[in-house]
């Protein structure tokens, strides 16, 4: 304590000799440009009199106004208001002396106003200076000297001006912004923070060669998907890398900064707009309740368990096989601050002693059923399993829901589901059927509905993380067919229909979010190729392998035997199908339950078909 009382003692010593030097200075020079460098004698005396009272007032001023515990390496606009204060008061009171006549101190006007002048500046460029020489020198110094790297910036809004300003203060990130280009036409031609707006992004194919840049980051975290989609493929183009800034949630939160620059992620060319779902009444909803998902150290699961805690559930009961992956997601939501109510359970929700006892414990308000056999092909060539998971699992939990008097359950299902080609499909065809006919014969509380989304970008297993390792890998990236298209959502979307979901339900309903055109496959692999810095034929091959049991050319929304009903969310679909008797789908679910893993594969796909007739299964 007593070294650090002995540094902050000298620092205040060496900081007043500096304010002492540059007060002196103003003043002096003050006297010496109002008179043309040729003070009068009585002036003289006047200045010499004055001098030891005009700094001692000035230096208190800056105690006053807390210089003296200003960090001097950092100096910004409240500090310049401070400098300004503390000079502004001292000519306050010398212009008061100066107008009563008071004889003593009584300074010519046109002095003041220099001397004010003088001392404002030369304050303020000791500060910056100081701030520069830390920015400049020791930054460089502590993180090493890296040769600016020029880039354009896309978009010269608020977020690409300080993005700008940033990186013009920070000379060890190695960048260098050389140019800006906005569609705004009002700013063309213009300078921000002493970079020039060259124009559109159109513009880049032509100005790239006399700018010398060979990066872009895009600055429009607000911009719709399908501009950043037309610029990504103008640069790309041109072989220029391209980097994008954090989103605006993510900047809006105050997570990141906008100077942290990251890749072009697929997920930022999703081709529409993104769909933004309210929270206000999601937050009522969930608000100190009880909410349980299984599923919940998968992709949709853990996202689920994220978003669920920003609304302050009395209790969130993560129920999941994977201890490892709960493990890690218990530690992320503990490290939010999340830990009093955020609750791992390791749990099979096929084991209806342990789920009995898990329902019994929590009696929980809302259940979002995430738990499930995913793979199209996988569960090709493991019917019975996809089946005891995807169907009886859901029975099971959402029985349990109805017997301990939940508010909602809601089940994650699949655009698979749509007039199936797959056992997975059809498994989750099932479960939507199942819970339809639970829902008619159910007079508890608790309302029944499913969710429906496309493929979901990032998620496990997902194309784009295995196109990502393929491009790793130096290729060929696999595609099954070049025609063949998909539905895509991201992960926080499709967690967010979700929760939409189990407000806007009263019950037997299938959610479906507007997704838009779908995206050919063969185009979402070209741009990741082309993100990656590579040229499609010349670095990397796409092989086409065939499709396999169980997929199909193009995904479907609805079932033929389903009706669309509005919701009040633009965006949100809504169907309706007349459930079927719950002791005949009881009865059926039993029959193939008896079938057993030892079953047919063709036999047991004929039995699904016998109750899901839109079934086209793939038989051996």
């Amino acid at each position: 304590m007593l070294q650090i009382a002995k540094a902050a003692a000298v620092r205040a010593v060496l900081l007043g000799l500096a304010y002492v030097c540059l007060i002196s200075a103003s003043l002096y020079a003050a006297f010496e440009i109002r008179f043309d460098f040729a003070v009068p004698p009585e002036q003289a005396q006047l200045r010499l009199r004055l001098f030891l009272g005009v700094v001692a007032l000035k230096l208190v001023a800056l105690v006053g106004f807390r210089q003296f515990r200003s960090l001097i390496t950092f100096f910004g606009v409240p500090d310049l208001l401070l400098v300004l204060g503390s000079v502004s008061s001292v000519t306050g009171i010398l212009l008061i002396a100066r107008f009563t006549a008071w004889a003593p101190i009584s300074m010519p006007r046109g002095v003041l106003l220099i001397d004010f002048l003088l001392c404002t500046c030369l304050l303020c460029a000791f500060r910056l200076g100081a701030r520069l020489f830390r920015e400049r020198v020791l930054m460089e110094k502590v993180n090493g000297f890296k040769p600016a790297t020029p880039i354009a910036i896309i978009g010269a809004g608020a977020v690409g001006a300080s993005l700008a300003k940033e990186l013009l203060s920070s000379r060890h990130r190695g960048f260098k912004p050389v140019a800006f280009f906005d569609d705004d036409p009002g700013k063309r031609g213009q300078l921000l923070h002493g970079v020039p707006v060259v124009g559109p992004p159109e513009l880049i194919p032509s100005t790239v060669k006399s700018r010398t840049f060979r990066e872009v980051v895009i600055a429009m975290p607000s911009a719709p998907a399908r501009r950043i989609r037309e610029i990504v493929q103008l640069v790309t183009g041109l072989h220029l890398k391209v980097e994008t800034i954090p989103s605006v949630d993510e900047l809006a939160s105050g997570r990141v900064r906008v100077s942290r620059i990251r890749p072009i992620e697929i997920e930022d060319l999703l081709g529409r707009d993104v769909v933004t779902l309210a929270q206000g009444a999601t937050r009522e909803f969930l608000h100190d309740k009880v909410v349980v998902v299984t599923g919940a150290a998968g992709s949709i699961g853990s996202e689920l368990c994220r978003q669920i805690a920003t609304f302050n559930p009395a209790q969130l009961v993560m129920l999941d096989q994977s201890e490892n992956g709960l493990f890690f997601l218990e530690q992320e939501l503990a490290a939010r601050g999340c830990s009093s109510f955020a609750q791992p359970c390791v749990a099979d929700i096929l084991d209806g002693k342990r789920m009995e006892a898990v329902f019994g414990r929590y009696r929980p308000h809302i259940v979002y059923h995430a738990a499930a056999y995913k793979h199209v092909f996988m569960m090709e060539r493991h019917h019975f399993e996809a089946f005891q998971n995807n169907t009886l699992g859901t029975q099971r939990v959402a029985e349990l829901a109805a017997r301990h008097g939940a508010e909602a359950f809601v089940l994650i299902s699949t655009d698979k589901a749509v007039n199936p080609t797959s056992v997975m499909g059809a498994t989750k065809r099932l479960a939507e059927i199942q819970l339809q006919a639970l829902h008619s014969r159910v007079a508890g509380p608790t309302k029944f509905m499913a969710v429906r989304f496309g493929n979901v970008l990032g998620s496990s297993g997902s194309v784009v993380p295995i196109f990502r390792q393929q491009i790793a890998d130096g290729g060929p990236v696999t595609i099954t067919h070049p025609d063949v298209c998909r539905y895509f959502m991201t992960i926080p979307e499709a967690c967010g229909l979700v929760l939409e979901a189990s407000v806007l339900g009263q019950g037997g309903e299938i959610f479906v979010l507007d997704m838009g055109k779908p995206v050919r496959i063969f185009d979402l692999a070209k741009q990741m190729i082309e993100l990656s810095g590579l040229r499609l034929g010349e670095d990397i091959e796409i092989k086409y392998v065939g499709l396999r049991p169980g997929e199909k050319m193009n995904e479907e929304l609805q079932n033929h035997s389903e009706d669309y009903a509005a919701t009040p969310h633009p965006r949100i679909l809504k169907f309706i199908a007349r459930p079927g008797a719950i002791d005949g789908v009881a009865a059926a679910l039993a029959r193939l339950e008896a079938l057993g893993a030892a079953s047919a594969k063709n036999e047991f796909a004929r039995e699904i078909h016998a109750m899901v007739p839109e079934y086209t299964p793939h038989l051996d």
